[in-house]
């Protein structure tokens, strides 16, 4: 290259033809001699010649083929640079990244083993919950019986411990006790006649023993394999009947805070539109519950705000529907059909759904709860049976009175004010609490 650009071969090229023009010169004037001096003389003129164009033609290409090469090189080192910059900061990223991967799967393996503990000692702290919640419903319901046993069990001990001998004298004082704590005339003479029987199979002969048979007894006429009100099925429509005065706005605002709780999408109908206030009070428990209401005017058809609130429920995708319905007195009849078009609206429009309809009395009321336990079961298709206010009374043998004479399950009842006090009826807990384990 920098053959072509210097022209070396030139020089070789104009000597070639100074000889050339010497022999021409020759052959011309073969006579003629050319001094050395002349020679030497035309040698240099040429060579100047030669030299100059040299100088001024190629010396500005020279510069720029000189310049770029170097530009190229210097362009070239500064891109190899360039990418053994980038290829490095690869390299460490792929080793940060690999380390990145083993502090994360460290770290996941530390998360999975925290987690485990975690459910652990969340199903151990459940189960003691489980456990404390056992007994503390337990303690409520001991506590909310303390009148019911002061006026049954507190009286038969009494009875029992007065006697030496087991006769017809003790039994006849069991039964006055049981009619005036509100059994009932028909359950109580079920009971001695039961009572009867034991003594004489096993041959009692001591009074205190017969407490035991009692208490057996007394367990096996609540027992009932449909006492629990199941709401596992959705959707569940639970319509609530009894007359005004016993609870049963109350027990429906304590209802929708216990479902709500478990996680359950909770809607409630103001179907007594009769009784004043009463929509209002069950928009308290509504907004207390966080749950919503389907609710008309005062004085409105109760069967349009139940239509309604089916047409809800089945848009909303409700689990529970609860509603409410006017106080019924059981000696109007009238009133009584209203009730029963109720009926027929949700077995028409919510034939899916699984439907309990409870009746809530007053066990202050006695014998009165029983009779009207009767006459709404004439009615109604009752599944079961609520017992509000036991807390409030000595009189607690109404339990075994209405389970016994209306035979339906008694799934509720209430002994005391707060949410936690309406509790699920337990057979066994109920005795052990008026009876003692």
């Amino acid at each position: 290259m920098f053959k072509k650009l210097f022209k070396f071969g030139k020089k070789k090229d104009d000597n070639e033809e100074i000889e050339k023009l010497n022999e021409t010169e020759d052959t011309n004037d073969a006579p003629k001699e050319i001094t050395e001096e002349e020679n030497t003389n035309k040698e240099q003129t040429i060579e100047t010649n030669i030299q100059e164009p040299i100088t001024e033609e190629y010396e500005e290409q020279i510069k720029e083929s000189t310049t770029f090469e170097i530009e190229e090189e210097i362009k070239q080192d500064e891109e190899d640079t360039k990418s053994e910059a980038e290829e490095e900061p690869k390299q460490d990223d792929i080793e940060q990244t690999e380390l990145l991967e083993e502090l994360s799967q460290e770290d996941d393996k530390k998360e999975i083993k925290e987690e485990v503990n975690s459910e652990v000692k969340e199903e151990n702290n459940i189960e003691e919950t489980i456990e404390e919640e056992k007994v503390s419903l337990f303690d409520r319901l001991k506590q909310g019986l303390s009148k019911a046993k002061q006026g049954i069990t507190d009286r038969i001990d009494e009875v029992l411990k007065s006697y030496t001998k087991v006769d017809e004298e003790l039994l006849e004082e069991l039964e006055e006790i049981l009619i005036t704590a509100d059994v009932g005339v028909n359950t109580t003479m079920d009971i001695i006649e039961q009572l009867r029987v034991k003594i004489k199979q096993k041959g009692i002969t001591n009074p205190m023993d017969v407490r035991v048979e009692l208490k057996a007894i007394v367990e096996e006429i609540l027992t009932n394999d449909n006492s629990k009100l199941d709401v596992s099925h959705s959707p569940t429509i639970i319509l609530m009947v009894g007359v005004n005065g016993v609870g049963k706005t109350t027990t429906i605002g304590k209802l929708a805070n216990k479902y709500k709780k478990d996680g359950k999408k909770v809607l409630l109908a103001a179907g007594d539109t009769f009784r004043a206030a009463a929509i209002e009070q069950l928009e308290v428990w509504s907004s207390r519950s966080n749950v919503d209401i389907i609710k008309h005017q005062e004085g409105a058809d109760p069967g349009a705000v139940i239509f309604d609130a089916v047409k809800a429920a089945k848009a909303r995708n409700v689990d529970v529907l609860i509603c409410d319905t006017a106080g019924r007195l059981h000696n109007k009849a009238n009133l009584m059909n209203e009730l029963g078009k109720v009926f027929k609206i949700v077995d028409r429009e919510f034939p899916e759904a699984k439907k309990e309809v409870l009746l809530v009395v007053d066990a202050t009321t006695g014998q009165n709860a029983v009779a009207q336990a009767k006459t709404f079961k004439e009615v109604a298709q009752i599944t079961g049976i609520v017992l509000t206010k036991l807390d409030g009374t000595a009189k607690g043998g109404v339990v075994i009175a209405v389970k016994s004479e209306v035979d339906v399950p008694v799934k509720l009842i209430g002994v005391g004010e707060t949410v936690e006090d309406l509790q699920d009826f337990d057979a066994k807990a109920f005795s052990d609490a008026l009876f003692g384990k």
